[in-house]
């Protein structure tokens, strides 16, 4: 995925806590990254995901998460995760991300996280919200 691929950009400065011995950000902070650029994408985008969860009784569950490491991001760098919808199943959400140098094409990593939509009393899957779909529709693209 190139930077051009994305709409959607959240920026970080990579603080001494999320690097370990080797001066580098430790692996597993690649994944607070995603979360926390998914999370801004959905309050840029107007969506109240606290109010959809009191509402319906539904939320979503993580179901798979990759981060495919591509060059070390080191401490104090600027850097900007892009966020977009790759596709909307019938209870699926999946998101492509991926995390460059601030206004640069430099690519560090890609990855991708699914969600499923899921009754909380019952933790099945249910069908994605059309207010949902439409939500992301609004705003790019998406494959269903």
């Amino acid at each position: 995925m190139a930077r051009q691929d994305y709409r959607f950009f959240h920026p970080f400065r990579v603080r001494y806590s999320e690097i370990d011995a080797q001066s580098v950000v430790f692996n597993a902070h690649y994944l607070t990254y995603f979360d926390t650029a998914i999370t801004e994408f959905f309050r840029h985008l107007g969506y109240d995901h606290q109010g959809y969860v009191k509402r319906t009784g539904k939320d979503f569950h993580l179901v798979k998460s990759l981060v495919l490491y591509e060059k070390p991001i080191l401490f104090d760098a600027e850097i900007e995760v892009g966020v977009r919808i790759e596709k909307i199943g019938r209870s699926s959400i999946t998101f492509a991300l991926a995390i460059f140098a601030k206004g640069e094409e430099t690519r560090y990593c890609t990855g991708e996280i699914v969600w499923v939509n899921t009754d909380q009393t019952t933790h099945k899957p249910e069908p994605v919200d059309n207010e949902f779909l439409e939500l992301f529709e609004t705003f790019e693209t998406v494959k269903k």
